[in-house]
């Protein structure tokens, strides 16, 4: 899914510092702000340094022309998504279908430290066969600087935990209760989306925002 970023990470020198997960990450902020975002504030949402910024930009401009400088009467007012840009952001999201803020004292029974965390959530479609135990994309989460993330399954009716030693019974204590269920159903509608069979819900948590969006993001990646 990913072949068209590998030039950005080609180097003859030194290979870039940012990340896939700060490029998918920097589409779907570049969608968002339709008017227009500078390398200060990408840098800020990206946790990234200000030389990578800057180097992310050119290469998302110059290398795949998924950026371009948009301009008010001679002005600059940040950079936005091209359309070959628009087109590869519509193709992940039929993948990942959401990033999404929760409050985290709503989910405190089943996500590790909620105290004083940050969580978002992300929405992977057809996803169920990639998750072994959920490990993989905890990992992935505290790699790129997060607390830990959860994974959550839905099998057509529930949302349940990661596990494939479980019997038909055992799974039945898996599931969460119908008061988180609901919350992360209503919250998946608001966004004009809705759960389907062999979806995965990822819960990616981070001291703050930034790092908690990233989490959930870099977990996501791991099962596409």
């Amino acid at each position: 899914m990913f072949e068209e970023l590998d030039t950005l990470f080609e180097s003859p020198t030194i290979k870039p510092s940012f990340e896939i997960v700060h490029v998918i990450l920097a589409l779907f902020i570049f969608e968002e702000n339709k008017e227009g975002i500078g390398r200060y504030r990408l840098q800020k949402e990206l946790i990234i340094g200000s030389g990578t910024a800057r180097s992310l930009i050119k290469k998302l401009n110059q290398v795949i022309n998924f950026i371009r400088v948009l301009t008010d009467e001679n002005k600059r007012k940040g950079h936005i998504l091209t359309q070959n840009g628009f087109e590869f952001l519509k193709k992940l999201k039929r993948k990942i279908l959401l990033i999404e803020e929760g409050e985290p004292s709503i989910l405190k029974d089943i996500i590790i430290k909620p105290e004083g965390n940050h969580i978002f959530f992300c929405l992977v479609r057809e996803a169920i066969e990639k998750i072994s135990n959920g490990i993989e994309q905890r990992d992935a989460a505290i790699k790129i600087g997060g607390v830990g993330a959860t994974c959550l399954l839905f099998d057509g009716k529930n949302l349940i935990f990661p596990s494939h030693s479980l019997s038909y019974n055992e799974k039945d204590q898996m599931k969460v209760d119908d008061n988180i269920f609901n919350y992360i159903h209503n919250l998946i509608n608001k966004k004009n989306s809705q759960l389907e069979e062999n979806d995965v819900v990822i819960i990616g948590l981070g001291k703050n925002p930034e790092k908690a969006r990233l989490a959930a993001l870099n977990a996501a990646l791991t099962i596409l």
